[in-house]
């Protein structure tokens, strides 16, 4: 089948590879522009568009589509379908009705829970038992369009960083399966629609008041990246993978005993893995040997 697909993060690196594997022809592959990253703010381009450029494929990357010149280019591409996997951009609706199929989403939530743009996030730090992947057919709407395929699976204490792994996967197979033996499409139920906006910068900074899960959830939802943090000795330390300790009541921030336990708004905490700013990922141990934070040491 021909296609154009149209992702951008490593999320949709599986999916490309899946339909490349799978036999389509990928007519081009559209991704964000390359953005400055990392010290010396050089230009980087997507992990999708790195990889396609591995394969040889032809890449696009519009800072946006609502011109009639991208429109018109897009369309005379002559796709049956598009493939979109996180590509970060809204699609207006002559991009959308382009090609024979229309345009199907790899979403990596169950909808109609998580519609936006940091689902894996936010079913984390609701509790959520469960998350997966939602094939759906997209329309102008945010994530409203009818559902084709879904894949399953729990969440219990995995990472950000594992979940994406899991679902993008998950995501590749179930589009393959799709586009070889369509599904019909079923109307997103009305009731249980949540949002997951973007994840604020302010949100990975920890509050010793709140309750040890939330924060667990927290220290999860946020790693490897940005990860979640909190002040010691005016420095910024990363949390990256912590343990629920009970039966502890203290004033919320105190650090309780040389394993770096802290005093949560009920329980406390106890941090496995830490990184310093600039530094490498450590052990609590490892850390506490060049950073002394004693018994009784009260974190912001």
């Amino acid at each position: 089948m021909r296609l154009i697909f149209m992702g951008s993060p490593a999320f949709a690196v599986p999916t490309l590879d899946a339909l490349v594997e799978a036999g389509h022809e990928i007519a081009a592959v559209y991704s964000q522009p390359p953005r400055p990253a990392q010290r010396g703010k050089k230009l980087q381009p997507t992990a999708v568009q790195q990889r396609a450029e591995d394969l040889g494929l032809t890449v696009r990357t519009p800072e946006r589509l609502r011109s009639a010149e991208e429109q018109e280019t897009f369309a005379a591409l002559g796709a049956e379908a598009a493939v979109v996997a996180a590509y970060g951009l809204l699609l207006p609706q002559p991009i959308l009705g382009a090609p024979v199929r229309g345009c199907l989403n790899v979403h990596a939530s169950l909808l109609p829970r998580w519609r936006g743009a940091a689902p894996i996030h936010r079913a984390i730090l609701a509790g959520d038992e469960e998350t997966g992947v939602t094939i759906m057919q997209m329309e102008a709407g945010l994530d409203t369009g009818p559902m084709l395929r879904v894949g399953r699976t729990p969440i219990a204490r995995k990472t950000v960083g594992d979940l994406t792994d899991e679902l993008a996967k998950i995501g590749a197979r179930l589009m393959v399966e799709e586009l070889a033996s369509p599904s019909p499409p079923q109307a997103q139920p009305e009731e249980g629609v949540t949002h997951a906006p973007k994840i604020a910068k302010a949100e990975a900074r920890i509050d010793w008041t709140r309750a040890p899960a939330v924060t667990e959830r927290q220290v999860r939802a946020f790693a490897p990246a940005p990860g979640a943090w909190f002040e010691a000795a005016g420095e910024r330390v990363k949390l990256l993978s912590a343990e629920l300790v009970e039966g502890v009541s203290a004033p919320p921030g105190t650090v309780l005993d040389d394993n770096l336990t802290v005093a949560c708004g009920t329980g406390a905490l106890r941090p496995t893995l830490l990184q310093r700013a600039g530094g490498r990922a450590m052990f609590t141990a490892e850390l506490l040997r060049g950073f002394a934070l004693p018994p009784g040491t009260i974190l912001p």
